[in-house]
């Protein structure tokens, strides 16, 4: 696509959900924006650097068209360090000290779930992009905190629905006959996701053999794989980071464990090339829930305009990362998510309440109503009235997929509607893991 292609389609999309640029008066002022990710520490390599290049890209674009509605982004970047005190102590230092209006980003749960609720103390607005634990958010009534993502509960839930629904077909057992192992980090992130397991386990009959949670920095989780042998189970549902995901792979490989299919929920299991680059082709096969890689839809379900923003995520990807071998959904995920602040609440809080001040982005937050189809990532985005559920400023319509891993290419397996493969289960003879 040439590049004058490229920048009409990107206006067009931008426009498709609100933006209003004006370059003559965007020098004039300035919103300041606290991006908080983790670039060092284990997080780093496991998807935090790259969801952070999709949130700055997306804030590069913008200031490259001249800002928001008259206003000029200064962004101020952090580094968590991959460590939930750090992640406090700056954001608090970028609010106190820095005076940024607003903070954005964060990619761990257990950094998300202190540091959302220091932020909405100091009655400060925060846009989350992308940790995704219900603990975030659940019952607690926060009032300037809001996430378009998929919550963890969602991705829980539909691994099992996705196995419910084609046990008979691909297992050739009834539901409620196959045996279903849950394993987890024990932080808000992995016990949100096992949580949703386990619920929707039980509310369709099925069969938990095991449900088991661990420390994420543990350095040997051979007793769990012991456990994991012991417990027999056909399918493995996991929730991990990159370190303690390629430690169970490894050492179940050691140990002769055997399953007929596992389930990745993020996080770790987002990053391709490196899940490939540590297992090699024992990946082959393995699943992930996640929400979809923009770069896998269909563009003609999406706003006009916006494929030609998801070609350009793509090309400055590949410009910071080039070795790249399978894009990772993380930066499509923060890009589509920060999009969402900058084309349509910004604009809103801008023009409708008078400002960026935190009950002006509050108000245009709360007002948000994007259908399907009008985000990168394709699911729409709306939040609920405050105090109408026991999850306020969550995305009430955001929808995770089951994705699966073949030979560095990822496929969507689930819901069916978007299917380009069907699943493979259970594993295939090559896989070292075939039960």
């Amino acid at each position: 696509m040439a590049v004058s292609r490229l920048l009409k389609g990107l206006a067009i999309g931008a426009a498709a959900i609100g933006l209003m640029a004006s370059p003559a008066s965007a020098k004039d002022k300035t919103i300041k924006i606290g991006v908080i990710y983790d670039y060092s520490g284990p997080l780093a390599g496991g998807g935090s650097e790259l969801q952070a290049l999709g949130a700055k890209t997306i804030i590069d674009y913008y200031n490259e068209q001249g800002g928001v509605e008259g206003y000029k982004i200064e962004a101020i970047y952090a580094d968590a360090q991959s460590k939930p005190d750090i992640a406090i102590n700056e954001a608090v230092r970028l609010i106190e000290q820095e005076k940024v209006d607003m903070l954005l980003g964060f990619y761990s749960s257990a950094q998300c779930v202190p540091v959302s609720a220091k932020v909405d103390s100091l009655k400060k607005f925060m846009w989350i992009t992308t940790c995704i634990s219900p603990a975030v958010l659940k019952d607690r009534g926060l009032k300037y905190v809001f996430r378009p993502q998929v919550h963890g509960g969602m991705f829980g839930e539909l691994s099992v629905e996705f196995l419910h629904a084609n046990a008979k077909e691909k297992f050739g057992v009834d539901p409620a006959d196959l045996r279903i192992a849950i394993i987890h980090e024990d932080g808000p992130y992995g016990s949100g996701v096992a949580s949703g397991n386990e619920g929707k386990a039980e509310a369709l009959g099925m069969k938990v053999v095991l449900n088991e949670g661990y420390a994420a920095t543990a350095s040997d989780l051979s007793a769990l794989v012991t456990k994991l042998k012991r417990a027999r189970p056909d399918v493995i549902l996991h929730t991990g980071y990159n370190p303690d995901i390629t430690l169970f792979f490894r050492q179940a490989k050691e140990r002769g464990l055997k399953f007929k299919a596992l389930i990745g929920h993020g996080a770790g299991y987002g990053v391709v090339d490196q899940l490939y680059d540590a297992l090699g082709n024992d990946v082959d096969y393995v699943f992930n829930v996640d929400p979809v890689s923009i770069w896998l839809l269909d563009p003609k379900t999406l706003k006009p305009g916006l494929a030609a923003m998801t070609e350009m995520v793509g090309q400055k990807y590949l410009v910071a990362k080039p070795d790249t071998k399978t894009k990772s959904a993380h930066v499509g995920m923060a890009a589509s998510n920060a999009n969402v602040f900058f084309a349509d609440v910004l604009p809103r809080a801008i023009k409708k309440y008078g400002g960026i001040d935190s009950e002006a982005l509050r108000q245009a937050a709360l007002e948000t109503d994007i259908p399907v189809g009008g985000t990168l990532l394709g699911y729409g985005v709306k939040f609920p009235a405050p105090g109408t559920t026991n999850m306020d400023g969550q995305n009430a319509i955001a929808s995770p997929v089951v994705m699966q891993y073949v030979q560095r290419e990822v496929k969507i397996a689930w819901p069916k509607a978007l299917q380009t493969i069907d699943p493979v289960m259970p594993l295939p003879k090559s896989s070292p893991y075939t039960k």
